[in-house]
């Protein structure tokens, strides 16, 4: 007896757990559930604490609320050119009505998949290959706004459709990168044609300026030279009218002079003014003549000794001078030229 009262009361107390459980229930935050009362749909679970009637009441399933992302296989699509290729997308969409999502559409998953397939057919159909691979978001924005439109009434939103790849066949991916190849080497060689060009123009600009800046440097350093010589002759000029030079000055720079005037290889004659004559004849008269007295000594006579010496200091000093004359003027024994007249060559050459 008490076996059995023990027995019924562990099923009573199971069975009224098994009762609070179906009666309470707890529905995540971002999700829902419907409720069927006897087979007919009575109302839509909120996220939170709820309670239904046990046993009459039927909860299905959670629904998630949250935006959701599908990424759909690849699809073989064909283009208005008569090429297939391979499409892959990906849909991004959110259940907002748990109701249409439960009871409009039996998988609303399998439907929005064979949906965007019909409709991406539909839209890259009417498209040539360029066209499919450049017009990425027109296919895009055509795909949401047709899939917006007949997910309405089953309770999704579509909030996105992308394009996730598309491959072309093999042998037009190899055409593709031949043309490719061929564009960036005519992009290349245009290039450095171009770089060639501008490099040419460049070096004939930088050449031009060098040339003027080179004529003129050239010009300035010639006028400046010619500026120094004008400045340096007109000093010259002054400075020896200015000190008023005599002819002994004059003699003293002819014999300077010749022996340069002989040091050359292809001088062979050459001929001497008549001024270094007048001016050697000017320097032995200066050897010649008394030399001035001073106040001291003006009133004494000189003496016969010194005006003898004087003399023969004077003689000698006029035959050294004309045989330096003669040395100087007379190179490899060519005969001399005064003022048009030859003079004979000293004895012993």
């Amino acid at each position: 007896m008490d076996l059995a009262l023990m027995i019924v009361g562990l099923l009573v107390a199971l069975i009224a757990v098994v009762t609070v459980m179906r009666t309470v229930r707890i529905v995540p935050q971002a999700r829902a559930r419907n409720v069927e009362r006897l087979g007919r749909y009575q109302r839509t679970l909120k996220p939170g604490l709820n309670f239904v009637i046990p046993y009459i009441d039927r909860v299905y399933p959670v629904i998630d609320l949250r935006e959701q992302v599908v990424s759909f296989r690849p699809q073989p699509v064909i283009t208005e050119d008569n090429l297939v290729v391979e499409i892959d997308t990906v849909l991004y969409f959110q259940v907002t009505d748990p109701r249409a999502a439960a009871y409009e559409i039996a998988s609303y998953l399998q439907a929005v998949e064979q949906l965007t397939v019909t409709t991406l057919r539909n839209v890259v159909g009417s498209m040539d290959l360029e066209c499919t691979l450049t017009s990425r978001d027109r296919i895009n924005s055509t795909l949401r706004g047709v899939l917006d439109e007949a997910t309405g009434k089953w309770g999704l939103r579509v909030n996105r459709v992308e394009i996730k790849a598309i491959d072309p066949p093999k042998t037009i991916k190899d055409a593709m990168e031949k043309q490719m190849r061929a564009e960036r080497d005519k992009r290349a060689a245009i290039l450095s044609a171009e770089g060639h060009r501008q490099s040419q123009i460049l070096t004939a600009q930088g050449d031009k300026q060098g040339a003027i800046l080179r004529a003129e440097g050239e010009r300035a350093a010639v006028i400046l030279k010619a500026e120094g010589q004008s400045r340096a002759i007109d000093e010259v000029f002054q400075a020896v009218h200015r000190n008023d030079p005599d002819p002994k000055l004059l003699a003293y720079q002819y014999l300077q002079v010749l022996p340069q005037l002989a040091q050359g290889e292809g001088n062979t004659f050459w001929v001497i003014p008549s001024e270094v004559t007048s001016a050697l004849q000017g320097v032995s008269r200066a050897f010649t003549e008394a030399v001035p007295r001073s106040p001291a000594t003006r009133d004494q006579r000189p003496n016969d000794e010194l005006a003898a010496k004087a003399a023969e200091d004077a003689a000698k000093a006029e035959e050294a001078a004309a045989e330096a004359v003669a040395d100087a003027a007379v190179p490899d024994g060519i005969p001399l030229t005064n003022g048009g007249q030859s003079r004979p060559l000293p004895a012993g050459e």
